[in-house]
C-alpha cells in the first residue's frame, strides 16, 4: 500500500488563502483511531464556503476540507471497526477543524463514524451526505407529534426550499412515511420532479415570502423549513394546533418575524435541527431508516459526479445559487 495520496489542501498565510491538490503522506494524518479509504464526498454550502476563503470556521491551517466522506476501513486500532468495514461520516466538524473527505484518506475518531447499512452503496450513502442526513431527522422530527400526542397522525405537511438538498430529500421521506406533501419553490419548472419525488401539491415561494400575519388559517401537521425568514413565519402563523415545525436551514433569512401567539394558542412546536452534534445511537437510527424511506433510482435524476477537479471549478456556483444538482465527488476520479 502506497503511503502517499490525494487530497486538496486549504493554507493561509496572512491575506494570502490557497487551494491546491496535493500529494500527501499518511503522516500528515495526524490524529484519529481508524483510517479509512474514501470512495465518495459530496458538496454542500458549508463546504463551499470553506473552499472559497475558510467561511470563518476553519481554525488552523493547512486543512483538508469536506465535512462528509464514505469508504472502507484500512486500519483501526480500535475493536469496534476492522479492516473491510464500509463506513459513512457526517458533520463532527471534520473538513473544519479535522482533515476531512476532499481525499483519498482520512484518519478520525472512531466515534465520528458509523456502520454503513448493508442495503445501499458508499455512492448512495453520498447522494444523501449532510442535507439527506438533515432531512431524515427533520421528518422524523415532524413524525414525532405522533407520539407525543399518542396517535393523531400527520398528514399535512409542508417542505420549503423543497428543490434543494435537504427539501428534496425531506419531501420524498415524509410522502414514504405516509405523508401528503405540500412542497414550497421558487422554480416552479421543478414541479415534475417534485411529484416523482412524492409531493402531492406545490406551491409558489411568493405566497409566504410575504408579511406574516400573528395566526393564520390551519393547515399543516408539521413543516420541514429550510429557508428561515417570511417563509418560516408563515409557516408557524399557519401550523395547526400540536404540529411541530423542524427548522433547520436560513437559505432565506436568518431573521425571524414572529410572535408568541401560535405557540401559546395553539401550542405549535419549533424544533431546531442541528446535523453536527448528534449522538451515534440516532446516527445509527436515521442511516439505517434509508433504505425504507429513499428511492435512489430517483435522487440519481439531480446528481452530478465530479472529480476533485472539477469540483474546485464549481464550488463557486453553489455559493452563487446556481447549481441544479447534487454533487456526489469521487475523490478517486
Amino acid at each position: 500500500m502506497s503511503d502517499n495520496f490525494k487530497a486538496i489542501v486549504l493554507d493561509q498565510s496572512g491575506d494570502n488563502f490557497k487551494r491546491e491538490i496535493k500529494t500527501l503522506e499518511k503522516s500528515f494524518l495526524n490524529s484519529g483511531d481508524v483510517l479509512i479509504k474514501i470512495d465518495y464526498s459530496d458538496l454542500n454550502f458549508k463546504d463551499a464556503m470553506i473552499l472559497k476563503n475558510g467561511g470563518k470556521l476553519v481554525r488552523e491551517f493547512p486543512i483538508i476540507p469536506g465535512i462528509d466522506f464514505s469508504g472502507t476501513v484500512e486500519e483501526s486500532h480500535t475493536d469496534e471497526f476492522k479492516k473491510g468495514d464500509q463506513v459513512i461520516l457526517t458533520g463532527s466538524r471534520v473538513g473544519e477543524i479535522y482533515h476531512g473527505g476532499y481525499s483519498q484518506f482520512a484518519k478520525v475518531k472512531k466515534d465520528f463514524i458509523i456502520k454503513k447499512p448493508v442495503s445501499i452503496s458508499t455512492e448512495e450513502s453520498m447522494m444523501l451526505g449532510t442535507a439527506g442526513f438533515t432531512a431524515l431527522l427533520c421528518a422524523f422530527a415532524v413524525k414525532a407529534r405522533e407520539e407525543l400526542l399518542l396517535g393523531e397522525k400527520v398528514k399535512e405537511v409542508l417542505v420549503t426550499g423543497s428543490t434543494g438538498g435537504v427539501g428534496s430529500v425531506a419531501v420524498m421521506a415524509l410522502s414514504k412515511l405516509g405523508c401528503n406533501v405540500t412542497a414550497v419553490t421558487g422554480k416552479m419548472e421543478k414541479s415534475d420532479y417534485l411529484k416523482e419525488l412524492g409531493a402531492k401539491n406545490i406551491i409558489n415561494r411568493g405566497e409566504l415570502d410575504v408579511e406574516p400575519k400573528l395566526i393564520g388559517k390551519g393547515t399543516w401537521d408539521g413543516v420541514v423549513d429550510t429557508v428561515g425568514g417570511n417563509i418560516l413565519a408563515n409557516a408557524i402563523s399557519q401550523t395547526k394546533h400540536s404540529g411541530i415545525v423542524a427548522a433547520c436551514g436560513n437559505a432565506s433569512s436568518n431573521k425571524l418575524n414572529t410572535s408568541v401567539i401560535p405557540f401559546i394558542l395553539r401550542g405549535v412546536k419549533l424544533w431546531g435541527v442541528d446535523s453536527i452534534v448528534v449522538s451515534k445511537k440516532r446516527k445509527e437510527f436515521i442511516w439505517n431508516q434509508v433504505p425504507k424511506l429513499i428511492d435512489f433510482n430517483i435522487l440519481k435524476k439531480s446528481v452530478k459526479k465530479v472529480s476533485l477537479n472539477e469540483l474546485l471549478s464549481i464550488f463557486p456556483s453553489m455559493l452563487e445559487g446556481k447549481l441544479s444538482n447534487k454533487i456526489l465527488v469521487d475523490v478517486n476520479k
